[in-house]
């Protein structure tokens, strides 16, 4: 993901360019059925570890969504995961919730650990379609009993059942992170706390006066962007979710005065479904 990252308006411009390609093709499709994010059943996987012991994961690189240094601080610190391609879903996985809990009686806690989405795993044990967790060294600890944390991460891979729940951000509303080299003509934006669902299906700007909506191109991990121009702030963004099709919309969230790099922040967020 790193070389992504480097040339960000070539990407947004080639993910238009093969959107609108593909516009033909969508248009007549239909929109898949979704089941409600939080899900009672367990489903087998395995899982690892990774960076430092007791750390973060992706510590002080945020992995592959792009969530930057967030990682490092709650309330994604020590929740981190990265998860395998049929999870991360090209990124549009970014965010989701998944409580995660290890089988061996003989270590393991009964206690589920519950992380987010911030990293993917392509390969290794997360390669040929496998369901797999590769996960913070701090989430991976908790999933043993008290004071076997170290003796668990030492086993390596672990089976291990999951299962998707809502994500919770206690006082945390949605909010608005413009990536650096935006400008009038070529806007990216980066989605962080998002309650319930967790991940976006679609994102939508409105520009200062304006009726329309425009959609914004998923880029990579949980960025979205749009070229046009000159785009016109403030700007009212629209989410949906991918997974249940639930909608937002904040009006004038990003001020006419924007800046790239600032985060701004929505008074609203999706009220987290019921596990």
């Amino acid at each position: 993901m790193q070389l992504l990252r480097t040339s960000p308006h070539l990407l947004c411009f080639l993910t238009l360019l093969l959107a609108s390609k593909m516009s033909a093709v969508s248009a007549s499709g239909q929109v898949p059925a979704h089941k409600p994010v939080s899900d009672q059943h367990w489903y087998p996987a395995t899982a690892t570890w990774y960076g430092s012991p007791e750390g973060d994961g992706s510590d002080g690189i945020g992995g592959a969504c792009g969530y930057g240094s967030m990682v490092d601080v709650k309330p994604f610190r020590a929740r981190v995961g990265a998860v395998s391609p049929v999870l991360f879903r090209n990124g549009e996985g970014c965010g989701a919730c998944y409580k995660v809990r290890c089988l061996d009686k003989s270590i393991c806690s009964r206690r589920a650990v519950t992380v987010i989405v911030t990293d993917e795993c392509p390969g290794g044990y997360c390669s040929n379609g496998r369901t797999h967790f590769d996960l913070s060294g701090a989430a991976f600890g908790r999933m043993a009993v008290s004071g076997e944390g170290g003796q668990l991460r030492n086993r390596g891979e672990l089976s291990v059942i999951y299962r998707r729940t809502a994500c919770k951000y206690p006082g945390k509303n949605i909010a608005f992170h413009v990536n650096e080299g935006s400008t009038n003509y070529w806007l990216s934006l980066l989605v962080e706390f998002e309650d319930g669902d967790g991940d976006v299906g679609s994102m939508h700007i409105r520009q200062a006066g304006g009726s329309e909506w425009m959609e914004m191109k998923h880029v990579w991990g949980a960025n979205w962007c749009i070229i046009g121009g000159p785009l016109m702030g403030p700007f009212s963004v629209k989410l949906t979710t991918l997974s249940t099709g639930r909608s937002l919309s904040a009006r004038d969230v990003i001020p006419g005065n924007w800046s790239p790099k600032a985060t701004y922040t929505s008074r609203l967020n999706f009220s987290p479904s019921k596990p």
